[in-house]
């Protein structure tokens, strides 16, 4: 009887094995896929039960889908079996060609074991293909259809004839698994699509919630930004700029285009500029306006890249220094310079003659000869520290091997012999105490005053009048002989001589002039000193006659 109906159980087995296959393919989601091969083996291959058992990330297994009972899918749905316990049951048995049949007889070993199980009671069996409840039967999914990398099982029981399924209930099963496998594949992928979709969403509205809060920060950003390029032949050449920048150089952003920081830098800055680092990197530095003017502003750079792999872009922050560089350099100005007559005070004037000498004396050069060496290097004695005859050579302490220091020296009083020097003329005002006594210290001022102007209107560019205190001035006047000093002395006395007109009235003061020599092996004090003995020598050998006071 089964042989002749064979034919007719193959057709209709087909018949429901392809509708079951169809309804996997429609399934939406992985959830939906799942309960569609759970229901596929109840609805399509007869058995009344039906699990599907997927592998997790860890390698466990889980029910993810039970069809057949209601009270059985409420109870181990969710729940987890062991890898090993699985991996036991898979290697029992029977094996019919990829699938594992347990029967009853070995089943109950696996009775105490933690996989989840359902199990209804029944009759024993009669006949000896007959199902026994406790038989158990196993579909592996393998990924890809084959191989040996488990997807999941899928577990069924009791079938609707009662009877253990014969070659084709077993083929169809293995088919239907096998396309199972496939739908879970293509559903994972779908939604792993899908994940993958969402979030390249969410990372571009991001992207552009950034790109629009960047662009909004830039625009609309209080002090100067701008975006240049990095690196090629248009290094350095700028992007973008904000209204805030276009209105600190009072250019438009189109004429702004056409520039690179490097064009707008005051000159003295450029070195400023080409130290400053792309990274991090910081200057303060002057950048030219529309109107020829220069403003202090600081810089600040960071790179900043289009892409993973793009084009870098620096990012450099543009901020408005000029009042406080004002401030510092009127600070600057305050502590190095007289608050009354606006001449370098004392403290600046030592610095600048200071500037000028050096510990070596003169009198180790003895020569022109032996003063060139020492300017420009003689490699023997120099690097080797030996002079041309073999012996040891002296070197005075702190002099390297190539000093370039233009040492200074004094001109010889008693002969002319084209020697020029760094000359300091001391001044001292005669008759100033009783102008002050007289008049009051407001006249005494502006007296100060007047003279610090005269003596300014007197000297060159590039000396030095400075007041060292009370009613005493110094001049440095670099590059005289003993005669220019002398003319110049004279020159300075016959300008303060006029009478100084204050609050209506004229008065009168005289000047002492001592003339000293900076020279190289000096302090400052001690050039100072000179100037000043030689300025009171002075004082004392002029006749009263010739000192006018007021």
């Amino acid at each position: 009887m089964e042989a002749e109906s064979e034919p007719y159980v193959r057709l209709a087995t087909m018949r429901q094995l392809h509708q079951a296959v169809a309804d996997l393919n429609t399934a939406r989601s992985l959830a939906d896929t799942l309960q569609s091969v759970a229901d596929g083996i109840v609805t399509g291959l007869g058995y009344e039960l039906g699990c599907v058992n997927l592998v997790r990330p860890d390698g466990d297994l889980v029910v993810a889908a039970f069809a057949g009972n209601s009270a059985a899918e409420s109870l181990i749905t969710g729940r987890i079996g062991s890898r090993e316990s699985w991996e036991r049951r898979l290697s029992m048995g029977e094996a019919w060609d990829e699938l594992r049949f347990i029967p009853h007889t070995e089943g109950w070993v696996l009775l105490d074991d933690d996989v989840p199980q359902w199990h209804t009671e029944g009759p024993e069996p009669r006949f000896e293909d007959e199902w026994h409840p406790l038989d158990r039967l196993y579909a592996p999914m393998y990924a890809s259809g084959g191989g040996l990398d488990l997807l999941g099982v899928i577990s069924v029981d009791r079938p609707r004839n009662g009877r253990r399924p014969g070659a084709w209930g077993r083929e169809a099963l293995q088919m239907y698994a096998s396309q199972a496998a496939i739908a879970i594949s293509n559903a994972r992928l779908r939604a792993n699509m899908q994940r993958a979709l969402v979030r390249l969403e969410r990372e571009q509205q991001a992207l552009r919630a950034s790109e629009e809060s960047f662009r909004q920060a830039f625009e609309y950003a209080p002090s100067g930004m701008a975006i240049a390029e990095m690196g090629g032949d248009q290094h350095g050449r700028l992007l973008r700029t904000n209204d805030a920048l276009c209105r600190l150089l009072g250019r438009p952003a189109s004429v702004l285009r056409r520039y690179s920081f490097a064009d707008l830098v005051h000159p003295e800055d450029i070195g400023t500029l080409l130290r400053t680092s792309a990274e991090g990197g910081r200057a303060e530095l002057r950048l030219g306006r529309r109107d020829g003017t220069y403003l202090w502003v600081s810089l600040r750079n960071s790179v900043v890249a289009d892409t993973t792999d793009g084009p870098r872009f620096l990012l450099t922050h543009v901020e408005d220094i000029e009042e406080r560089k004002r401030n510092e350099l009127n600070l600057a100005h305050r502590a190095s310079h007289d608050a009354l007559t606006g001449l370098p005070n004392s403290a600046e004037l030592r610095s600048r003659l200071g500037a000028r000498l050096c510990e070596r004396p003169h009198s180790i050069t003895s020569s022109a000869i032996e003063a060139l060496d020492a300017a420009y290097g003689d490699v023997d004695s120099a690097v080797h520290g030996y002079r041309a005859d073999g012996y040891e050579a002296e070197v005075a302490p702190g002099v390297g091997p190539y000093d370039h220091h233009v040492h200074i020296v004094a001109p010889d009083p008693d002969r002319d012999d084209g020697t020029k020097g760094l000359a300091v003329l001391f001044c001292d005002l005669d008759g100033f105490k009783s102008i002050n006594d007289r008049f009051g210290h407001h006249a005494g001022d502006a007296v100060l005053i007047e003279v610090a102007r005269r003596l300014t209107t007197c000297v060159r560019d590039g000396d030095t009048v400075a007041r060292l205190g009370g009613d005493e001035f110094v001049v440095l006047a670099d590059g005289l002989g003993a005669a220019d000093a002398a003319d110049l002395a004279v020159r300075l006395r016959n300008a303060i001589i006029p009478p100084i007109r204050v609050d209506g009235r004229a008065v009168r003061v005289g000047a002492s002039f001592g003339i000293g020599w900076a020279e190289c092996g000096m302090t400052e004090e001690e050039v100072l000193h000179s100037a000043d003995q030689r300025m009171y020598v002075e004082k004392r050998s002029r006749s009263k006659v010739h000192r006018r006071a007021g």
